[in-house]
């Protein structure tokens, strides 16, 4: 926990101690960060002040030919060691999990580490930036540098830039089945918003000053043609919806206007102010006026708007096609635990909640720790994000790095520093092919990589924001990791007697456990060091949170 003497820092910041060792982490991290995203589509920093963040295709991108040696991999090496004669040999750190106390079974080393893909290709216009040195393989004695973890933000950055690979492909989807997709254009209106001058109110169109005579009869009703045109000193009946005649002054609702059957007159029992209750033409909207901007998710009321509006149809990207790999040989179906063998929680829980960021998601496929399947799964995808969970540390079943490497994929984060889910990574397999997101195979490990990387990557794919954290107060000290951004699951409570709203940790939040998050709307983004009761931490709403009512928690 930072004191109160401590060196202060924002929460969310990622926090190092001063010196020449932590600069030099910093502009490797940098380098990596630049790197990574010019291979997904440049940086702000390579394409210019006014540079789009999108390209034409990803057959003409920054990465031109791919690199025949695939990627490259600094993962976890000992500065202090020679070079590794193996290049998939990594310490796993998942039997290990860091739960907050000081016992930090890497003696405070950061294991997870970034690695950044290469590529060979005509030397763009620009400035570009540098490459990493790399050990030349006739000379086997030069060390291999190695790169500090991707911080939290700049490995979402980067997904999310993958993402938005090139302009989003663009369908046509009836009213009825654009639901929850996103718009593609922006929303013009076809029409004026109303097309007509209309009444807001059931009662009296009226002409000129009062009293106003009038004749029985029905009057004026919604869905007619356009009326006479209303002489001065006369009335007539008119129903909300209805064309207003022309000439008229205004409308006289029927609660306000004295009938005097009679003589024929129509009163009002209040002053009269030229145009009330008259929805006059183009109130809301002139034709052509946008309406919503692209990029705006189809919810029910844009559906309406739509409609009035004049449109059948609506331009939309597909959502995106999600294959999920489930990895393990020791994942049940069902049943209870035996012999060693747990069940898979990751198959039923990564389905809805890819679902629910705006995927259409395959039936999850078991494939058990064999690297022959893992391959021959990956190539034969036609998905645009495949989503792996488990294998991605380097014990002797972890397959996903060695097939990663053999298939030439470019290797984009390596490594994240935030806990739970440090061995998280995102890969494209091809310059035209999918992304690959490997999670870990703990349950929350899963979810910190689902919402590090798998997130903002669908954002960009189909075209929307990726969302942004916001800051809450947080009521209890939140524990850190003394190096790594910490992911905690929170529930928002409301003030009690005129105080602020808050956000309360809740327990039960070790990597291999759910019964926290299922109780949560959100993570806390818990900076290095972790933060104190009643101050401002960064949270991640789950996507389900704003449909969600406040809740005290059960596990608090």
């Amino acid at each position: 926990m930072t004191g109160s003497d401590g060196p202060h820092r924002e929460p969310g910041s990622d926090f190092r101690p001063a010196g020449p060792a932590s600069e030099r982490a910093r502009e490797e991290e940098e380098r990596a960060v630049e790197q990574a995203l010019a291979l997904v589509g440049g940086s702000d920093r390579t394409g210019g002040a006014g540079g789009s963040d999108r390209r034409p295709s990803r057959s003409q991108d920054s990465r031109g030919h791919q690199d025949s040696r695939g990627y490259r991999d600094f993962r976890d090496e000992d500065p202090n060691a020679g070079p590794s004669s193996d290049p998939h040999a990594r310490r796993s750190t998942d039997s290990h999990p860091y739960d907050g106390r000081d016992n930090d079974p890497r003696d405070g080393r950061a294991t997870a580490t970034a690695t950044a893909a290469t590529a060979t290709a005509p030397e763009p216009a620009g400035e570009q930036p540098p490459l990493p040195d790399r050990a030349s393989p006739d000379d086997p004695a030069k060390p291999r540098p190695t790169l500090p973890p991707l911080s939290w933000n700049p490995a979402r950055a980067i997904a999310a830039r993958a993402g938005r690979g090139g302009p989003p492909a663009t369908i046509r989807l009836p009213l009825d089945r654009a639901l929850g997709h996103v718009l593609a254009e922006a929303l013009g209106a076809l029409t004026d918003l109303p097309s007509f001058d209309t009444s807001a109110m059931d009662g009296w169109a009226v002409a000129g000053p009062g009293p106003w005579a009038f004749e029985a009869g029905a009057g004026l009703l919604a869905g007619r043609g356009p009326a006479a045109a209303l002489p001065d000193g006369t009335a007539v009946r008119i129903a909300t919806g209805a064309r207003v005649p022309p000439d008229t002054t205004a409308v006289i609702r029927s609660e306000h206007a004295h009938v005097d059957e009679a003589r024929g007159l129509l009163h009002a029992r209040r002053s009269v102010v030229t145009g009330q209750d008259i929805r006059p033409r183009g109130q809301e909207c002139r034709s052509g006026e946008q309406l919503v901007p692209a990029g705006t998710v189809v919810t029910p009321a844009v559906l309406g708007l739509a409609a009035a509006a004049g449109y059948d149809a609506l331009p939309v990207v597909p959502r995106p096609r999600v294959d999920v790999l489930v990895l393990g040989d020791e994942l049940l179906n069902a049943g209870l635990p035996h012999d060693g063998l747990i069940r898979d929680a990751l198959g039923p829980m990564l389905g809805p909640w890819l679902r629910a960021l705006g995927a259409e998601v395959s039936d999850p496929r078991r494939l058990g720790d064999d690297a022959e399947a893992l391959r021959s799964a990956l190539t034969s995808s036609d998905a645009d994000l495949i989503v792996t969970t488990g294998g991605t540390a380097a014990g002797p079943l972890d397959h996903v790095h060695p097939v990663l490497e053999a298939l030439g994929a470019e290797l984009l984060v390596d490594g994240v520093a935030v806990r739970p889910g440090h061995p998280m990574l995102l890969a494209r397999l091809s310059p035209d092919g999918p992304c690959l997101v490997g999670l870990p195979g703990n349950p929350l490990a899963a979810v910190s990589g689902l919402l590090t990387l798998a997130e903002p990557l669908l954002a960009g794919i189909a075209g929307r924001p990726a969302q942004d954290p916001y800051r809450a107060l947080v009521h209890a000290d939140v524990h850190g990791h003394p190096h790594d951004t910490r992911l905690v699951p929170v529930v928002h409570r409301p003030g009690r007697a005129g105080g602020r709203d808050h956000v309360a940790p809740l327990r039960y939040n070790g990597p291999a456990m759910l019964r926290g998050i299922a109780a949560a709307d959100g993570l806390a983004v818990v900076p290095p060091g972790g933060v104190r009761s009643g101050t401002e931490v960064e949270i991640l709403d789950l996507p389900w949170a704003p449909a969600t009512p406040w809740t005290e928690g059960c596990f608090t």
